[in-house]
């Protein structure tokens, strides 16, 4: 196969990857649903919209901006039901509104998690209302609360001059999981149907917009919604990648370089291998004999005292007569290989350490030849 070839099905390869991966890890809107009238999953509310609409209550799904509701004929009962925990805080444009006389109900503050349990019953005068949360308010006056218990609020209201906030710990008060308990449904009917208000449902927070709303947010025609979708980028990456390949079709990259087999070191991964075995089976005593006797070995062979090895004391003379060193260090590890118990892995790592520093000590001794003298002269 050609090398233009063979880059050009590498590089198909590789954007089908990216489609691909693009696809997977596209954000979804699941979040975005929960509280929404037109979700039918347990976090939705469908069957209470149907619910309010059999009661013969006007209702209507706003979805479009907050700014943009009017409320000259009669006031207002807006339903916010909060795909994520917010603020009891009111910004000027809601306060504003709520002022004038109209009443804003919001599902969903955040509040602190108490000892509460998770699932209670609240009583009410529409019933016995399930609560699935241990969130609870406790900086409420008694006064304001119109559902909790010794714990804090769940459900309270507060007065702006003309209209009223009600707040709810959860967003879940009427949500589709609650319709075989109807006194969940028929709690929030009465909350939003109390004044005999408008009521509208907001919608234009899960998404949901009317055509002209999308228009004049630019995402009525096509190549806007393209722009807002994951095949916007997926389409800059296909074009990057085609431009990689035109420059690859025009420019070579080089010879092919062959890589080199490495060899495999046998005698490293038997130690290795005998190291491992051996720290399993915890025989440090047969690793300082054997290691101990190379030292010994190696250190007599450095100082020129041949390979048979010396008694304990004629070593440590030798060693003081021909380095100056201390005997200590050298006295103690020859010890410590010698003795019959068997070492811990702290004690083996201390006595290793002091090999090394031993050896340090008698690259800096004199040579094999003066050394040779001085054992004959001894002797």
């Amino acid at each position: 196969m050609k090398r233009s070839n063979r880059l050009a099905w590498m590089g198909a390869i590789a954007l089908a990857a990216i489609v691909l991966l693009t696809l997977i890890a596209a954000p979804n809107n699941t979040k975005l649903e929960a509280g929404s009238t037109y979700n039918r999953a347990p976090n939705g509310y469908g069957a209470w919209y149907a619910f309010i609409q059999e009661q013969g209550i006007s209702i209507k799904r706003w979805q479009k901006p907050f700014s943009e509701i009017k409320s000259e004929n009669s006031p207002v009962t807006l339903l916010v039901i909060s795909s994520y925990p917010r603020d009891t805080t009111l910004d000027s444009q809601e306060r504003e509104w709520v002022e004038k006389g109209n009443t804003l109900v919001i599902l969903g503050i955040g509040a602190r998690v108490t000892e509460a349990d998770f699932s209670t019953v609240q009583k009410s005068p529409q019933g016995n209302v399930k609560i699935d949360t241990r969130r609870r308010n406790k900086k409420v006056n008694q006064k304001q609360i119109d559902l909790g218990d010794r714990f804090g609020a769940i459900v309270w209201q507060e007065k702006y001059k003309q209209g009223n906030v009600i707040f709810s710990t959860t967003p879940y008060l009427a949500a589709n999981a609650y319709q075989d308990n109807l006194s969940n449904f028929r709690y929030l009917t009465d909350i939003v149907n109390k004044n005999g208000n408008t009521i509208l449902v907001d919608e234009y927070i899960h998404g949901y917009k009317d055509a002209d709303v999308r228009q004049k947010e630019s995402e009525g025609d096509l190549s806007s919604f393209f722009a807002k979708t994951p095949l916007f980028p997926m389409f800059i990456q296909a074009c990057i990648l085609l431009l990689v390949l035109i420059w690859a079709q025009n420019r070579r990259f080089g010879k092919p370089v062959t890589l080199d087999t490495p060899v495999a070191d046998n005698s490293k991964a038997y130690i290795q291998a005998l190291a491992l075995v051996l720290q399993k089976a915890d025989t440090t005593d047969f690793v300082t004999q054997m290691v101990g006797k190379q030292e010994q070995l190696q250190l007599q062979k450095a100082l020129g005292l041949g390979q048979i090895p010396l008694e304990h004391q004629a070593l440590l003379n030798f060693w003081v007569e021909k380095t100056g060193a201390s005997a200590a260090e050298l006295d103690a590890v020859l010890k410590l290989q010698s003795r019959k118990q068997p070492m811990s892995e702290p004690e083996l790592l201390s006595w290793l350490e002091k090999w090394r520093t031993i050896r340090l000590i008698r690259n800096t001794s004199a040579s094999p030849r003066d050394a040779t003298q001085t054992l004959s002269t001894s002797s």
